[in-house]
């Protein structure tokens, strides 16, 4: 199918309510990324760290279109998705620091995100790993005619993976409600999609499988939310099977703290920050008089407020203790193979 066309810019009513809770699910995973990466820097947050920055119109864009009980799961870069679920802020720097009252009682850390009560079914470490899960719970929806439907956001690098292909044929062959999405940000750690794939508009492998596939602007929150919209009710559909779209997006840090990213330009990265998300959902709401600047300005000094209190619950949280290792590992409490 074909690309989506430029961004929106009026072509659909926002009611105020939708727009400034837009507004306020971005500056708050671009808050918290910045807190998180400064508590990266002073060592309190260890391991691996993957910052969602730059690329907050694709959750918050998702996460409008589908319903509370549908099921999401992520590649490692979660902390965004974990917010936009409804994961609290203390609970997803908790698990950050490693601490007990995370949202993986401080097992999973940063790439690990988790929650059951919000159907957060991960933060997967291993790249493309979690695409034939994805299948999975949508095989299972099938089966008990729940009516849910699941959505699998994964990186570029993981649309390289063998299981992507596996589970993209068994979806379209037991047609599976999944909304299958690449959140494209151009770089695979750092190699470029243009040297590691012959296929660049990352959409057209889904068609290979006769799945409905197309792109969009996933610097656009209006983009996101009425492509996601589309492919909710195509999904929803008895029969209809899976969807994968391709969400064009971009990163503003490296691919993980540990990353200068070198490989890319000042000025590529200058050109991206010029169509950032935020600054166009700004720009929507002082142009079309939702909001003034003074009461978005006290929207982002309330958001600080909650940043600042996740540090402060995390520091003050217990690490978990040495007989929680074996806890969380069966379902049954008394497996017989856990000795303690």
């Amino acid at each position: 199918m074909a690309k989506s066309s430029t961004k929106t810019k009026a072509a659909q009513p926002y009611s105020k309510e939708l727009l400034l809770h837009w507004y306020e699910e971005m500056m708050l995973q671009r808050r918290f990324e910045e807190m998180a990466g400064q508590m990266y820097m002073k060592q309190k947050i260890k391991g691996f760290c993957h910052l969602y920055i730059g690329q907050e119109a694709v959750s918050t864009g998702i996460e409008s279109a589908i319903n509370k009980d549908d099921y999401l799961i992520t590649a490692y870069r979660d902390h965004g998705m974990a917010l936009t679920r409804g994961v609290s802020p203390n609970a997803v720097m908790a698990e950050m620091y490693g601490r007990r009252t995370g949202s993986s009682k401080g097992k999973g850390g940063s790439m690990h995100m988790f929650s059951k009560e919000h159907n957060l079914l991960g933060g997967h470490g291993i790249v493309g790993a979690h695409i034939p899960l994805a299948a999975g719970f949508g095989f299972a929806s099938n089966y008990s005619g729940d009516g849910k439907i699941s959505v699998c956001a994964f990186g570029d690098g993981a649309a390289r993976q063998g299981a992507l292909h596996e589970a993209f044929n068994l979806a379209m062959l037991w047609k599976l409600p999944v909304i299958y999405i690449v959140e494209n940000n151009e770089y695979a750690m750092g190699t470029s999609v243009e040297r590691t794939s012959n296929v660049t508009d990352l959409y057209k492998i889904g068609c290979s499988y006769e799945m409905p596939s197309w792109q969009v602007d996933g610097m656009s929150v209006f983009e996101v939310y009425e492509n996601m919209k589309k492919a909710t009710e195509l999904v929803r559909t008895p029969g209809h099977g899976p969807v994968f779209l391709e969400m064009k997006t971009y990163r503003y840090k490296g691919h993980s703290m540990s990353d200068p990213a070198k490989y890319r330009t000042k000025e590529e990265l200058k050109k991206y920050k010029g169509e950032d998300p935020i600054i166009e959902i700004r720009h929507y709401i002082m142009e079309h008089k939702i909001a003034t600047e003074k009461q978005l300005l006290e929207i982002e000094e309330q958001i600080d407020v909650v940043v600042e209190e996740s540090v402060r619950f995390a520091e003050a949280s217990p690490y978990p203790e040495a007989h929680e290792l074996y806890e969380d590992v069966y379902s049954t409490p008394d497996y017989p193979y856990i000795k303690l």
